[in-house]
């Protein structure tokens, strides 16, 4: 599965390159973490419950950061189990660039996911997983921009982008 989205946040690059590198803020934005913690320099576990379609499972796994450019970009790569619903791993690459707004300077996110399932989950076909990550991407950087603007109106525009 592979995934390109952008987003436009209102704030500085700095900023937003803070709050990505937080993982008390990545907790609170993921759907389903019950645990993000940092175990090493740029490394993180974490347990997160999901579903797609009827599948349930809680997935226990690990994240480490590399390739770091701060505060323009890193690569995040992670794997995690999930018992009898099976495995997930991917790498994503996370850009940030300085853009002017209207209403002064924002930044422009870019990620690029790859990820592969395997197990009871990989069973349920490709367009129901890309649906499930594409709203848990939504659901995380509304979050995402809710806690970093500390308002709870904005809704981000992700939009979709042709691989790079």
């Amino acid at each position: 599965m592979e995934l390109h989205q952008q987003l436009t946040l209102p704030q500085s690059v700095d900023k937003v390159w803070a709050a990505l590198n937080d993982p008390k803020m990545l907790q609170q934005c993921l759907p389903g973490c019950e645990r993000f913690e940092a175990v090493g320099p740029d490394q993180f576990e974490m347990t997160v419950s999901t579903k797609i379609g009827p599948v349930k499972a809680k997935f226990t796994g690990k994240i480490a950061l590399s390739d770091l450019n701060p505060p323009l970009s890193y690569v995040i790569k992670g794997e995690g189990k999930g018992g009898v619903a099976g495995f997930a791993k991917g790498s994503a690459t996370v850009s940030l660039a300085t853009i002017a707004s209207e209403q002064g300077e924002a930044t422009r996110l870019t990620y690029s996911v790859e990820a592969s399932v395997g197990g009871k989950i990989a069973q349920l076909g490709g367009r129901l997983i890309q649906g499930a990550a594409r709203k848990m991407a939504q659901d995380f950087f509304t979050k995402f921009v809710q806690a970093l603007c500390e308002d709870e109106t904005l809704v981000p525009e992700i939009e979709t982008v042709s691989a790079p």
